[in-house]
């Protein structure tokens, strides 16, 4: 057991030390704030405060672990053996930088309470956050930290064992439209009609009548093949199904709808079934828990995992109200136009309630690339460079890489084949 010696033992320190060291690098710790415990402890072990005691291994501490609440916080951004890194820690530490205090800012999601501007959506906007202005949004620097500090530790404890850890790849397929023409109602199948017919939209005319003859496939329903891929290659897959009601955000076939119940069901034989919540349970605890309840009486089994419409995350109401509705684990931490890692990571961690300075109840899965940032690229030797180094990024520290497409996208022509994109990278990166 690794011993931390520290001035103060809190909520804050023992939540990052945990991530760092038991969830990020397998290693078991302890804390102390006994001088005298710590001298007589004959395994590894590091101080953790502001000052040495003797010539330990020492790693000057930041403030932001002592403190409670949003303060201001002084950030430099500076270099360290080419990862960028925060919190410069002085001369006379064993590491030039307190990386633990870092890490805690980017996966408590710190800057996200601070004054911003949200977007139309009540997001966290990309660009606002420290990780773009400062180019690093696309490397896991939490993990590269941990892993970095593995190796320092490693020479000055030579039997210090890392746990173990594998490389992961998790496929999150959304279904917030499970069809573009087909099981929508003869009200709504109408009115898309008459919409195609007055706005000249010929191409979509035609498939929406061979749809309606069977004479063609919907193209949003390329479940079959999804299903066959991942079993093929042995995907871990999770799939997304809104079950809500019809609104201006939420425009899914009807709940009552036996084929797409039926659908759900099939799904729920081959992979993990989860919920993609309605943009209108955003703000609305209970409307947040029918649809769960709803869903569940579909599958027979609990639904414990959520997805938020738009990837809306707004610290940390949303992740209390998900609480509230009972569901373990949340799968909306990113961007939606950015590839990258919103809280610097690419391993699951718990959430960390800042007003309330505990631990959170729910499991974090953050995600890097969704097909919205996808479909922003628009070469593609381009984009397959972007997944490339990506991919490279995640192996390299063994994490968790997880993708998020839509059904819809994989079944619409715009700029590529996204099937063929899709099934490219399942391919490539599963591994």
């Amino acid at each position: 057991m690794l011993l931390i010696y520290t001035h103060k033992i809190t909520p804050r320190l023992t939540y990052t030390m945990k991530q760092v060291f038991t969830r990020i690098l397998g290693i078991e710790i302890g804390f102390t704030t006994k001088v005298e415990d710590f001298i007589k402890h004959k395994n590894e072990k590091i101080t953790y405060t502001k000052q040495p005691l003797q010539n330990e291994f020492f790693v000057r501490s930041h403030d932001l672990l002592f403190e409670q609440g949003i303060n201001d916080v002084d950030i430099n951004v500076m270099s360290w053996d080419n990862v960028p890194c925060f919190f410069f820690a002085g001369e006379r530490s064993s590491l030039p930088f307190d990386i633990f205090a870092a890490s805690f800012y980017l996966i408590s999601r710190y800057e996200e309470y601070l004054p911003h501007v949200k977007d139309a959506h009540g997001r966290f906007p990309s660009k606002g956050s420290l990780a773009y202005e400062h180019k690093f949004l696309e490397r896991p620097v939490v993990d590269i930290w941990a892993m970095k500090l593995f190796v320092i530790l490693k020479e000055r404890f030579p039997g210090l064992v890392q746990g173990p850890r594998k490389y992961k790849f998790l496929s999150l397929i959304d279904v917030t439209t499970s069809h573009c023409y087909a099981n929508r109602g003869v009200i709504r199948g109408a009115a898309g009609f008459l919409l195609d017919l007055g706005t000249f939209r010929i191409k979509r005319l035609i498939e929406r009548i061979a749809v309606g003859l069977n004479i063609k496939k919907d193209p949003y329903d390329n479940f079959a093949t999804l299903i066959e891929w991942h079993k093929k290659l042995k995907i871990n897959s999770i799939f997304f199904f809104q079950f809500a009601n019809y609104s201006k955000y939420d425009k899914n076939v009807s709940t009552n709808s036996i084929n797409f119940r039926s659908l759900i069901k099939y799904i729920g034989d081959y992979s993990t079934v989860a919920l993609a919540a309605s943009y209108s349970s955003f703000n609305d605890v209970e409307l947040l828990k029918n649809e769960k309840h709803n869903l569940e009486d579909v599958v027979n089994r609990p639904v414990n995992y959520s997805r938020m419409r738009y990837n809306r995350v707004d610290v940390p109401e949303t992740y209390r109200n998900l609480i509230a509705a009972e569901f373990t684990d949340d799968f909306t931490m990113g961007y939606s136009y950015q590839i990258g890692f919103r809280a610097g990571t690419c391993t699951p961690f718990q959430f960390y309630d800042i007003p309330l300075e505990v631990q959170q109840p729910i499991k974090v899965f953050p995600f890097v690339l969704h097909d919205y940032a996808l479909r922003e690229i628009h070469k593609k030797k381009e984009l397959e460079r972007r997944m490339d180094a990506i991919y490279n990024e995640i192996k390299l520290v063994k994490g968790t890489f997880i993708s998020i497409f839509s059904n819809e996208l994989l079944g619409s022509d715009h700029t590529f084949d996204w099937k063929e994109v899709y099934h490219q990278l399942i391919t490539k990166y599963h591994v």
